[in-house]
C-alpha cells in the first residue's frame, strides 16, 4: 500500500512539472531545468545524455532551446550541427526549425535563407507533412491543425523577413507577394508595404497600408499590425528618400533553376482563379529585363 501511494505521488509530481520518469541523465536534465530552475546545470546533464545515448533526439533539441534562452546561440548552432547525426530521421525537421530560429536570432541570415528555401522545396515536392495536406501543431499547450498552404505562407514570410534584414527589399517584395497570394495576412502585408517604401514606391505602399487599416486584409484585427500600418501611413509623407538602386542580383531566388517554376505551379494549384500567370513572376521577368539593359 505504501509503495502504491508513493508511486502515485511520483506520477503526480512528473505530470505537474512535466518531467519524464526515470533516473537517467536526460531525466536529471529535465528535473534540473524545470524543477530546480537551473538552466546551466541542465545543459551539463543534457550533454551527458547526448554522450551517453540517452534520448538523444529530445536531449539535443531541449539543450539548444535552453542555450538560446541563455544567449548561447552560436554554441547551440554548433551543437546541433555536430550531433544531429546521432538523431533519428524523424527529428531532423524539428532540428532544422530550431536552426532557422537560431540563425535568425544571431543574424546569420544567409544560412537562414538556405534552410527556408530547402523547406519550400520539400513542400512543392510533396515531401512535407509526410505527404498529407495538414499537420497537428502545438502552441501554448494547445493543439491545432496547420495546412500546407498556411505553412508555405509562413515560411515565405520568414524568408521575406530575412531578405529585409539583408536590405534586399526587391527580393523581399517578391517573396511577400507570393505569401499573400497563398494565405494573406496583415503582418506580412505590413512588411510588404515597408519593402515598397524602401524602394520609394510610395503610392503602392500606401494602397496596401490603407487595405490593412480598412480591414480588407485578413488578420487586420491584429492590433500590432494595424497600429504599425497607421504609423507608416502617418510617416509616409516624410519618407521621401531617393529610391535604392537595384542590387546586382537577387541572392537566393534561384531564378535559373526549378525553384521558381515549382513554386509557381504549386501556388497556381491553390489559387487557380487569381491569375493565369502570377504577377510576382511578371515582376521577376521585369527585374531580369532591367538587369539585362
Amino acid at each position: 500500500m505504501e509503495a502504491s501511494c508513493r508511486k502515485k505521488e511520483d506520477d503526480g509530481f512528473h505530470v505537474l512539472h512535466k518531467v519524464p520518469s526515470g533516473d537517467g541523465p536526460y531525466v536529471k536534465a529535465k528535473h534540473t531545468q524545470l524543477v530546480e530552475k537551473d538552466p546551466e546545470g541542465a545543459i551539463v546533464w543534457f550533454w551527458k545524455a547526448i554522450n551517453g545515448g540517452d534520448r538523444v533526439d529530445s536531449a539535443l533539441k531541449d539543450m539548444a532551446v535552453v542555450m538560446k534562452q541563455l544567449d548561447r546561440t552560436e554554441e547551440a548552432i554548433e551543437a546541433i550541427k555536430s550531433f544531429r547525426c546521432l538523431c533519428s530521421k524523424h527529428a531532423q525537421r524539428s532540428l532544422d526549425n530550431l536552426l532557422i530560429d537560431l540563425y535568425k536570432k544571431c543574424g546569420r541570415f544567409d544560412e537562414q535563407i538556405v534552410l527556408l528555401k530547402q523547406k519550400l522545396r520539400m513542400i512543392y515536392k510533396g515531401e512535407a507533412f509526410n505527404g498529407k495536406s495538414t499537420k497537428t501543431a502545438r502552441s501554448h499547450g494547445k493543439k491545432f491543425q496547420v495546412s500546407v498552404q498556411q505553412e508555405t505562407s509562413k515560411i515565405l514570410g520568414n524568408l521575406g523577413w530575412a531578405y529585409m534584414q539583408k536590405s534586399n527589399f526587391m527580393a523581399a517584395e517578391v517573396v511577400y507577394k507570393k505569401a499573400q497570394m497563398i494565405d494573406p495576412d496583415a503582418n506580412k502585408a505590413c512588411n510588404l508595404g515597408i519593402c515598397l517604401i524602401k524602394q520609394a514606391r510610395y503610392k503602392d505602399a500606401q494602397l496596401i497600408l490603407i487595405d490593412i487599416v480598412s480591414g480588407r486584409i485578413p488578420g487586420a484585427e491584429d492590433t500590432k499590425a494595424c497600429v504599425r500600418a497607421h504609423e507608416l501611413l502617418t510617416e509616409l509623407e516624410t519618407w521621401r528618400q531617393p529610391p535604392l538602386g537595384p542590387p546586382e542580383n537577387v541572392p537566393g531566388l534561384d531564378l535559373d533553376d526549378d525553384f521558381v517554376n515549382g513554386l509557381e505551379n504549386l501556388i497556381n494549384e491553390w489559387a487557380p482563379y487569381k491569375s493565369k500567370r502570377l504577377p510576382i513572376f511578371e515582376e521577376i521577368e521585369k527585374y531580369r529585363d532591367q538587369l539585362a539593359c
